[in-house]
């Protein structure tokens, strides 16, 4: 079965080399370090600058992992219209690679044996949580131009793109097995020997319900729909929020607060904004190529080919706990780690990832064996450079995003406060205003990004002193709500009026 014509192998050997110079094969971690290193000199406009030098074809600049990219950063610098129209570019390739999903798997199936020369071959189709992050990004981004009627779409899309994920993924690594078996790899182990299992397995990994789904946009969903006043709608996203990250006091309290928080009495005595603060730390993870070599079966005997498969380390950054707030502590509560996300759907992948691995390394043993016999040394040498070349394990990953995600609410008087994180001073003060607000932070070693805060509907002009009867720290966990959150027939929506106001602008600690 393993006998192939030396001019084919030759022809199968040209092509090998020429891909090494395509656009797939170049390194998107190095793009990256790149952008940051730009980031720390220049800030987000130097790393944008950094990443649109480097598409310079139409197909490039219509990519999904570049238009990824693009739309997080300029939502970093705050230019939400540019950034919803990057989002929007690459949510069309979402929207294609779920419409085949759906009507003809086979053909994404088919892509996979791009990954018989090289897995950075196979067309980028973005991790799945990367999928739903982009329609949660896309959401925030309507929140921050008040646009809640399109932010309500893509919240009900994430939904329905978790649902399309799930049922093609169960398909995923039986093609894949079956395809390894095709080439004969059938006797080949699965493990692969010095792999560090253990970034893939430990409890918080293990502890992931999957690869995809995340408790923060599930919570931002009960959110959103609280503020347009369909509490039926919210607490399906509040009880989904606390099945993916559950004994989380935040996520706990927007269930088993909502009845009392939309009641009729409660708006009516409301006299301080509702807050909502998304406090986000760091960057995503790298995917990092580690090469390994397994023996492989050839008509010359067991022959040794190098493989490559990704790595992810685990994240040793500092978790957040607190933020401080007009005079008032709330606990921050971590409801995403991107980190564990990645290696989770790492893990989901590798099986397929691995029988792919297995079927290039016969192959490619094959056509090295194959030109040492029919080209000599220089043969065997070139078969080792192409192999070499060509085994790269693939690197793509939405690396702007942030690393973690926190989340603390509760109520704040209306006007400008000043914000420390941790017990630091960053020299930043947000503006709420109105019965609820959202406030987007994000967190770097020494500067922290403020976005624009998303403020909404009018609080009552009842007395002061019925603000008393409101329990500020009402998202603190220690917090006992009297009523106890249940669904309820979705009430007629009265959207209230949006105004936006900017935080204060950037700066970076003492």
């Amino acid at each position: 079965m393993f006998v192939t014509h030396p001019r084919r192998l030759l022809t199968v050997l040209g092509v090998a080399l020429a891909l090494s110079g395509c656009a797939n094969m170049k390194s998107h971690d190095d793009l990256t370090g790149q952008m940051q290193t730009a980031q720390k000199t220049g800030g987000i406009p130097a790393a944008l600058k950094t990443l649109e030098a480097s598409a310079t074809s139409a197909d490039e600049r219509a990519a999904l992992l570049y238009n990824l990219e693009r739309g997080e950063l300029l939502r970093l610098d705050r230019q939400y219209t540019n950034s919803t129209d990057a989002f929007l570019l690459a949510d069309t390739k979402v929207k294609e690679w779920e419409e085949a999903a759906k009507t003809n798997p086979q053909k994404l199936l088919a892509t996979l044996g791009a990954g018989t020369i090289s897995e950075r071959l196979k067309v980028y189709e973005g991790q799945d949580y990367e999928k739903v992050w982009l329609t949660t990004r896309l959401a925030l981004n309507r929140v921050a131009g008040g646009d809640l009627d399109n932010a309500r779409v893509d919240i009900k899309r994430t939904h329905e793109r978790e649902a399309v994920i799930a049922e093609f993924r169960a398909k995923e690594t039986a093609a894949a097995e079956e395809e390894a078996k095709s080439k004969g790899a059938g006797s080949v182990g699965k493990e692969i020997n010095g792999y560090p299992v253990e970034t893939l397995n430990d409890p918080e990994v293990l502890a992931l319900k999957n690869g995809y789904q995340n408790a923060l946009s599930h919570y931002l969903a009960g959110f959103l729909y609280e503020v347009l006043n369909e509490p039926g709608m919210a607490a399906p996203g509040y009880r989904k929020a606390i099945e993916l990250k559950p004994e989380t006091g935040v996520l706990e309290e927007g269930l088993r607060g909502l009845d009392a928080r939309t009641s009729f009495t409660h708006k009516r005595r409301q006299r301080m904004t509702d807050v909502l603060f998304l406090v986000e730390a760091g960057n995503a993870p790298a995917r990092k190529p580690k090469a390994f070599t397994i023996p492989v079966p050839t008509p010359g005997g067991l022959r040794t080919v190098s493989i490559s498969y990704p790595i992810i380390e685990p994240s040793s950054d500092p978790a957040l706990s607190k933020l401080l707030v007009a005079g008032r502590e709330f606990k921050l509560e971590k409801v995403v780690d991107v980190n564990v996300m990645a290696r989770r759907a790492l893990k989901d992948e590798m099986p397929g990832m691995v029988f792919r691995g297995v079927t290039r390394a016969i192959v490619k043993g094959v056509v090295q064996d194959q030109l040492q016999k029919n080209a000599g040394l220089l043969g065997a040498i070139a078969g080792s450079i192409a192999s070499a070349v060509t085994e790269q394990a693939d690197d793509r990953l939405w690396r702007s995003l942030p690393g973690r995600v926190y989340v603390a609410r509760g109520y704040l008087p209306e006007g400008e406060h000043k914000v420390e994180i941790n017990g630091r001073d960053f020299n930043l003060n947000v503006k709420v205003s109105g019965q609820y607000a959202i406030v987007p932070l994000r967190l770097y070693d020494s500067v922290v990004l403020a976005g624009d805060v998303g403020n909404f509907g009018t609080l009552a002009g009842q007395p002061l002193a019925a603000a008393a009867e409101l329990k500020p720290e009402v998202a603190a966990p220690t917090v006992k709500a009297k009523a106890k959150a249940k669904a309820v027939a979705a009430k007629p929506a009265v959207k209230p009026a949006i105004t936006n106001i900017s935080a204060t602008a950037v700066k970076t600690a003492p």
